[in-house]
């Protein structure tokens, strides 16, 4: 059986991480991987997760299985992160959530619950967009398509381009979106555009599946999620995969959820009866520690305002270290952009995209010590106040690039 296999090609982003992981350079950079990492360079873990730990360890009184779409009150809570606590949405009870490993988990467990309703619908990514997302989604019948996102030319949204794409869809495709701070871009719609967004997808009777990895990193977690009533409000179908990766800082935990928007309540019901028959012949029901300790901080309003002053802080770190990225490329003359570096500056979140090119990426991997992927995207949080400036005088010795 295995006779004929060959190794298969690393993956773009944990490939890279090994590669760093053996470069015995101490003054090594990592800007690879979207972890958040602090000023000393670490993932941490945060203090309220600490103490929601400690709760639980205390009074954990079993180990059974889940229910196959995970504990209620966790579903719930996700829904209300999502909505607030009031939208007609809940009150209709309209939404069925279902916990997954992680966000990538919510994405394949979509991409199958599609396999089954809807074979050889066409799923529409942006041009570009997280490297994994063309491999959840393929492989099987479903066919990918791309729409334009990024406009080289202003380093923004190229917003015309896109709806004119989907306007060339077909009922029944679906379109991946980033909720909040495009992977790898860092460019976000307004809510303007949002609006145009939503008036498209209605107008083709197109279905959005929104990959949301990152509430809470751009501006705060509910302006971070006021697309998602924009979306509501002209669309009868949206589906939202959830990532608690980075904003509780669970990575290996592996910790998400899908959330199903519908036109009722009993349809609801229906969807997550085919949710669960897809969980079910994949990993049957989900883990249960990280879930735990995301139900634990968002059901308790003490906990609840310690998670959001944390996340707070990890977000204005990263927006603060965008700045002063941006300054220090000013200072040396270096422009990574024709109109200067201010988009750094107005990206959100954890990624820029910082337009250098193959080679320079090369160089400044083997002649400094510098890992970013390929195509020139940054992760911002691997930027610290001890490797600012080197990273700085890294890019002005090899010089911006055309990608």
């Amino acid at each position: 059986m295995f006779g004929h296999v060959t190794p298969a090609p690393p993956d773009a982003i944990f490939g890279l991480n090994d590669a760093f992981a053996k470069d015995p350079r101490p003054d090594k950079i990592n800007l690879g991987a979207g972890v958040y990492r602090d000023e000393d360079g670490r993932t941490p873990i945060l203090r309220v997760v600490k103490e929601a730990e400690g709760r639980i360890l205390a009074n954990e009184a079993s180990k059974s299985y889940l229910p196959i779409e995970g504990h209620p009150d966790y579903g719930r809570l996700v829904r209300e992160l999502l909505f607030g606590t009031d939208h007609e949405v809940l009150r209709e009870g309209r939404a069925a959530t279902v916990h997954t490993p992680g966000g990538t988990g919510a994405l394949r467990v979509a991409a199958d619950l599609l396999e089954d309703i809807q074979p050889g619908a066409r799923v529409w990514l942006s041009r570009p967009t997280w490297p994994n997302h063309p491999a959840v989604f393929g492989g099987g019948t479903l066919q990918i398509a791309e729409y334009p996102y990024f406009d080289p030319e202003t380093n923004g949204l190229d917003l015309e381009a896109m709806l004119e794409a989907l306007g060339g869809a077909d009922p029944g495709d679906v379109v991946i979106l980033h909720g909040c701070c495009h992977n790898p871009t860092g460019v976000d719609p307004t809510a303007e555009q949002w609006r145009r967004v939503a008036r498209t997808l209605a107008a083709g009777r197109l279905v959005p599946l929104v990959d949301f990895a990152y509430q809470g990193f751009a501006d705060d977690v509910r302006r971070d999620a006021a697309w998602l009533p924009i979306l509501c409000g002209e669309l009868p179908e949206v589906m939202v995969a959830s990532s608690f990766s980075k904003n509780f800082g669970l990575y290996n935990e592996r910790v998400g959820a899908l959330t199903l928007v519908t036109d009722s309540a009993p349809r609801a019901a229906a969807v997550l009866s085919r949710v669960r028959q897809v969980v079910r012949r994949n990993y049957s029901n989900p883990p249960g520690h990280g879930a735990a300790i995301v139900r634990e901080i968002l059901g308790d309003p003490q906990l609840r305002r310690l998670w959001l002053e944390e996340l707070a802080a990890m977000g204005g770190r990263i927006r603060g270290i965008r700045r002063q990225f941006a300054e220090g490329l000013d200072a040396r003359g270096v422009s990574l952009h024709a109109s200067g570096n201010g988009f750094i500056d107005r990206q959100n979140g954890m990624f820029s995209y910082s337009r250098l090119g193959p080679q320079q990426v090369e160089r400044l991997r083997i002649d400094h010590g510098i890992y970013m992927v390929g195509s020139g995207r940054i992760n911002v949080a691997g930027i610290t106040q001890s490797n600012v400036d080197r990273l700085c005088d890294a890019i002005a010795a090899v010089g911006p690039g055309t990608p």
